[in-house]
C-alpha cells in the first residue's frame, strides 16, 4: 500500500481580513502591529483551545484545520464575538474585521499542507460571509445545529466558482444584523441577483434550413446578455432542452430558477425574415415587452447581428425597470443587496443632491449585505464622484479619494464588469485630468460589453474634452441609440459641453444644453453651463434666469465650489462667465 494517498475528514476554516489592502495603504505598520496583537492575544490561543491547527497563513488570511466541526464553529464564533468587542472603540475605517468560511470535507494530506475540494469550498464560503460574519456549508450546519446556542440563517443554494454543484449555505452575523439577514433570506427565494433564461426561438417557416438561423439568434442573445452583470443568464445547455416542446412558462421559470424569460420565433417568406421576441416575468407569466424585427436575408450574418443587438438593447433596460418596480414594493427588512442597489440606482438617475444623499447609505448597506457585489461598489463610487464633482457633501477631496478606493475595489472584485471599468476611468480622470487613461478604461469596458451605452456616452464626453468632436458625436449617438433615456445622459452632455466651451463654441453649448434639459429638467449642471455660454454670447438676462434655476435646484452652489469642478483644462473662463451671470462667489 506504499504511496497510497492519505485522506481524512476534517473541518476546514478559511478566514481573511476585510479591506486588507486599504488598511495597509492607510497605515502599513499600524495594521501589521494590530493584526499581530489580535493573533497573539485572541486568535492563536482560541485555535489552540479548540484543538485546531494553522495550516498556512496568507498575508491577510488563515487556513485552519479542526478534527471536530463543532469545535471549529465554536472557535470561529468566539473569535468573531471577541473581535466585535475589540473594535468597539476603534474608528470604523481602522478596524480589523474578519470574514470566516467553514466546510466539512475530505482532505488530502501533503506533509503539513492539505488539498481538496473541501478546502476550495471553505475559501468560497469565506468570500460569501459578511464582514464580521461566518458562512458555513450544509454539512457543517447539520452537525452543529442542535449543539450550539447561536443560530445560523439559511442562505440558500449558492453557485461557487470552480465547484461543480451548488452548495447550500448558512450564515451567522453579530446579533445586531442576524434578524435582518434571516428576514431577508425568508423573503428572497430566488438568487439575490435575478436570472434570465433565453428559450430556443421557434422556427415557424416550415423550412428546415432556417433552424440554424433561429438557433443562432438564441445563442447570440444568450452571449450578449451574459455581458451584462445585472443578471445571471441561464446557460444554453439548460435552455435548449426545451427546444421544440410545448411549454408552461411558469413551470419552466420554476425549473430553471429564472425570474425572467425571453422567447421568440422566426418566420421566413421569400428572401425576407421576421423575428418576434418577448420578455416575460416567469413567476406570474406577465408580458413585460414584445416587438418584431424584419430584415433581408441577403447577408444573413449581418442580419443576425442586427436583430440580436436590437433585442438585447430592448431587453436589458426593460429588465432593470421591472426589477426596480418589483423592489419598490418590498419593505425595508426585505431588501437584499440587489434590491438596495436597485433603489439607489433609481435615486441616482435624478442627478441631484437629494437623490445622491439618499442613494449612498443604500449602497453602503448593499455592500455590507454582499461585500462581493462589484456593482454596488461601482455605483457607490459613482455617487461619491457626483458628490465630489458638485461639492454636495463634506470635503470634495475626501469624497473623491473614497470614490477612487471603491471604484478600484469594484474592478478587483469583478474585472469582467464593464460598469466597473467605466466608473474607474471616470473617477480617476476626475482626480488627475488624465483623459487618455479614461479613454483606455472606456475601451476596456466596450471590449467586455459592446452594447454598454454608458461606456459609449462617457467615451463621447471624453473625446469632446480632448477636442475630438467628430469622434465624440459618433460615440454619443451610439450611446443614445442603445439607451435613449439613459440616466447618465445629462453627464455625457456636461462633458461634451466642457469641450465645446473650451473651443469657444458657445452657440453649440446652448443648443446642446437645451436638448439635454428636456430630458433632465432638474439637473442644475446643465443650467450652469447654459448660463455661462449665454453670458459669453452677451445674452445676460437669459443667463441670469438660468442662474435662478441653478440656485433653486442647488441653493448652496458657489463660484468657490465650482472651482473644483473636474475635467476643465482651464476653468477660469467658465467661472468668469458664471460670475457675470450672477452666481454667488461664496
Amino acid at each position: 500500500m506504499q504511496g497510497r494517498t492519505q485522506r481524512r475528514l476534517a473541518a476546514i476554516v478559511a478566514a481573511d481580513v476585510v479591506g486588507y489592502s486599504r488598511l495597509m495603504g492607510m497605515d502599513e505598520a499600524g495594521t501589521l502591529a494590530a493584526l499581530r496583537q489580535h493573533r497573539a492575544e485572541l486568535i492563536d490561543p482560541a485555535i489552540a483551545e479548540f484543538g485546531g491547527r494553522i495550516v498556512k497563513t496568507m498575508g491577510d488570511g488563515l487556513l485552519l484545520e479542526f478534527p471536530s466541526v463543532v469545535d471549529a464553529v465554536q472557535c470561529a464564533l468566539q473569535v468573531q464575538n471577541a473581535m466585535a468587542a475589540r473594535n468597539e472603540n476603534i474608528a470604523e475605517d481602522r478596524r480589523i474585521v474578519f470574514r470566516i468560511g467553514i466546510n466539512l470535507g475530505d482532505i488530502i494530506i501533503d506533509g503539513d499542507d492539505i488539498h481538496g475540494d473541501g478546502i476550495n469550498i471553505a475559501a468560497r464560503l469565506e468570500g460569501l460571509a459578511e464582514p464580521g460574519g461566518i458562512c458555513i456549508s450544509r454539512r457543517v450546519h447539520e452537525d452543529v445545529q442542535d449543539r450550539l446556542a447561536d443560530e445560523f440563517a439559511d442562505g440558500g443554494k449558492q453557485t461557487l466558482k470552480n465547484i461543480a454543484r451548488p452548495v447550500q449555505v448558512w450564515r451567522w452575523s453579530s446579533s445586531g444584523t442576524q434578524q435582518t439577514i434571516q428576514e431577508e433570506t425568508e423573503a428572497q427565494p430566488l438568487p439575490d441577483k435575478p436570472s434570465i433564461a433565453v428559450l430556443p426561438f421557434d422556427n415557424m417557416s416550415g423550412d428546415g434550413e432556417q433552424e440554424y438561423f433561429a438557433d443562432g439568434i438564441t445563442e447570440d442573445i444568450i452571449t450578449e446578455l451574459s455581458r451584462f452583470r445585472e443578471f445571471l443568464v441561464i446557460a444554453r445547455n439548460s435552455t435548449f432542452v426545451y427546444k421544440g416542446a410545448a411549454m408552461d412558462l411558469t413551470a419552466v421559470a420554476r425549473e430553471l430558477n429564472a425570474r425572467y424569460i425571453v422567447e421568440g420565433s422566426v418566420r421566413k417568406a421569400g428572401n425576407r425574415v421576421r423575428v418576434t421576441a418577448q420578455l416575460i416575468e416567469g413567476t406570474t407569466n406577465t408580458h413585460l415587452w414584445a416587438d418584431r424585427f424584419d430584415g433581408d436575408l441577403t447577408d444573413i450574418f449581418a442580419l443576425q447581428d442586427e436583430i440580436t443587438a436590437a433585442i438585447v438593447r430592448a431587453v436589458a433596460p426593460r429588465f432593470v425597470q421591472a426589477e426596480v418596480e418589483r423592489s419598490a414594493k418590498l419593505s425595508e427588512t426585505q431588501l437584499s443587496s440587489w434590491d438596495s442597489l436597485l433603489r439607489a440606482r433609481a435615486l441616482l438617475a435624478a442627478l441631484d443632491r437629494e437623490g445622491v444623499g439618499e442613494a449612498m447609505p443604500l449602497l453602503r448597506t448593499a455592500i455590507r449585505q454582499d461585500p462581493r457585489n462589484a456593482q454596488a461598489h461601482s455605483w457607490l463610487a459613482y455617487a461619491l464622484f457626483l458628490s465630489s464633482a458638485f461639492g454636495w457633501f463634506g470635503d470634495p477631496d475626501i469624497s473623491r479619494d473614497e470614490a477612487v478606493s471603491f471604484a478600484r475595489q469594484a474592478v478587483s472584485i469583478d474585472p469582467d464588469d464593464a460598469l466597473s471599468h467605466v466608473v474607474l476611468g471616470l473617477i480617476e480622470a476626475s482626480a488627475t485630468n488624465d483623459m487618455q487613461a479614461a479613454a483606455r478604461a472606456y475601451e476596456r469596458a466596450l471590449g467586455i460589453n459592446p452594447n454598454f451605452a454608458m461606456a459609449y456616452g462617457f467615451m463621447g464626453g471624453n473625446q469632446a474634452v480632448l477636442g475630438n468632436f467628430a469622434a465624440a458625436r459618433t460615440h454619443l449617438d451610439q450611446a443614445l441609440r442603445l439607451s435613449p433615456r439613459d440616466p447618465s445622459a445629462g453627464l455625457w452632455q456636461i462633458l461634451y459641453n466642457i469641450g465645446l466651451f473650451g473651443a469657444e463654441r458657445y452657440d453649440d453649448v446652448v443648443s446642446g444644453a437645451d436638448e439635454a434639459i428636456r430630458s433632465n429638467p432638474d439637473f442644475a449642471g446643465l443650467y450652469r453651463q447654459r448660463a455661462a455660454a449665454l453670458a459669453k454670447l452677451g445674452r445676460i438676462e437669459e443667463a441670469r434666469n438660468d442662474i435662478k434655476q441653478v440656485l433653486r435646484l442647488d441653493p448652496d452652489i458657489t463660484i468657490k465650489i465650482m472651482r473644483g469642478t473636474p475635467f476643465w483644462l482651464d476653468v477660469e473662463p467658465f467661472l468668469d462667465a458664471l460670475r457675470e451671470a450672477g452666481l454667488p462667489e461664496e
